[in-house]
């Protein structure tokens, strides 16, 4: 069987030329996977919107129980919310939901932007420094952290461990990451029993303990690994992302220098032009599905690819050019699509937007120390994010 396309090293410097040739092909296309799998892979936008809604399974659990995969990834990691289906799925996301409310964000963007400018105030200028590692990764996770009550002193360690689970390809070390982070978190979880604070953390703790009937021990743990992963890596490759397209469209930077009010719009093209996560996590099919006029056979793992469905030329034209003044930017997948749409999606875009605002505010004059092409990408096929983005103050 010939390898995946996804395989393939150019394909994480820039995957849009293979999701193009994907997409001519078919937008919901067979292809190799993994080993001896072959996979539904979904390019086009309506067809991958479709699939978002289509009667899939997240049930990981049900798809490998008589295929084995080899793997030890620790239950907590392997479980997660992201992982169920309703009814098991309706009720963890409600327990967690009001953290995240467009309310609630807003009460939090006062202390996302004295994050901000604590680590931009900081730099000196004329100097060099890399973006990814003093402001896109440390400010969400330093965010969901302070969210779940995590020590300051815990935080690096977290980003590292959350860094190895993206590894794609690295078995052993996404599985050391998962059994080291559920393990952390276990001991967090015990020690915020006995000493309660004021976290979200502590109030999953509370409903466990009031009421395990609504969410279990090994659910609570599976719960607090998610938020703590899911609330800072996809956000730390959004801003990365986001800084460089500017970086590399000087006009449409000029207009956020004359118009930050425009930064609020111009997140949704940002996030559509490179989205952070590329390809959703893992959905299969039960049964045979037709999505698009193409017939899903029962049993294949389905990859929607929201990187290849935000660049369809069907949906938005000239897909390959930044546009701030896109009209419909906004219909971008980058958060997915229907119940299992991106529970942080109003966190994320604070995050984005105010770093952008501070950055605006503060280093106008930003640009890349190295040309575009030297930058270097993680090896990861969910998540599409720099590895490090030198910029000049």
């Amino acid at each position: 069987m010939a390898s995946s396309p996804f395989t393939d090293p150019a394909f994480h410097t820039d995957r849009y030329p293979t999701y193009a040739a994907l997409r001519t092909a078919s937008p919901v296309l067979r292809m190799p996977s993994d080993g001896a799998t072959t996979a539904t892979v979904v390019t086009g936008y309506d067809a991958a919107r479709q699939a978002f809604t289509a009667p899939l399974s997240k049930d990981t659990g049900a798809y490998f129980a008589d295929r084995p995969s080899g793997r030890s990834l620790h239950p907590a990691v392997a479980r997660t919310m992201l992982a169920t289906d309703p009814p098991e799925h309706t009720r963890l996301r409600r327990l967690v939901a009001k953290a995240f409310t467009s309310a609630r964000v807003d009460d939090l963007r006062p202390y996302i932007r004295e994050l901000a400018e604590q680590q931009v105030g900081r730099w000196q200028p004329g100097t060099e420094v890399d973006l990814v590692e003093e402001l896109a990764g440390p400010l969400p996770v330093t965010v969901i952290c302070e969210l779940l009550g995590v020590p300051p002193a815990d935080r690096a360690a977290i980003r590292a461990w959350s860094t190895d689970l993206f590894a794609t390809g690295d078995h052993r070390r996404i599985d050391d990451a998962s059994h080291a982070l559920a393990g952390y978190l276990s001991e967090l979880i015990s020690t915020k029993r006995t000493h309660p604070d004021r976290s979200l953390l502590s109030d999953l703790i509370a409903v466990h303990d009031e009421d395990a009937g609504r969410l279990g021990e090994e659910e609570l743990l599976s719960l607090a690994v998610l938020l703590l992963v899911a609330g800072h890596e996809t956000t730390t490759a959004a801003i990365g992302n986001a800084v460089l397209a500017l970086l590399r469209h000087p006009a449409e930077l000029e207009l956020l220098r004359t118009g930050p009010h425009r930064i609020r719009t111009a997140v949704d093209e940002l996030l559509r032009y490179d989205s952070p996560v590329s390809i959703a996590t893992w959905r299969w099919a039960p049964e045979e599905v037709e999505l698009a006029g193409t017939a899903v056979t029962a049993g294949s793992p389905v990859f929607v690819c929201p990187g290849a469905a935000n660049r369809d030329p069907a949906k938005f034209p000239d897909p390959d050019r930044l546009d701030l003044g896109r009209t419909n930017a906004s219909a971008h997948l980058a958060f997915g699509h229907g119940i299992h749409r991106c529970l942080g999606a109003p966190l994320a875009r604070a995050e984005v937007e105010i770093v952008l605002a501070v950055l605006l505010e503060h280093s106008p004059d930003l640009r890349l120390a190295v040309p575009a092409d030297e930058l270097v990408w993680r090896q990861s096929r969910l998540v599409r994010g720099l590895v490090a983005l030198p910029v000049k103050l």
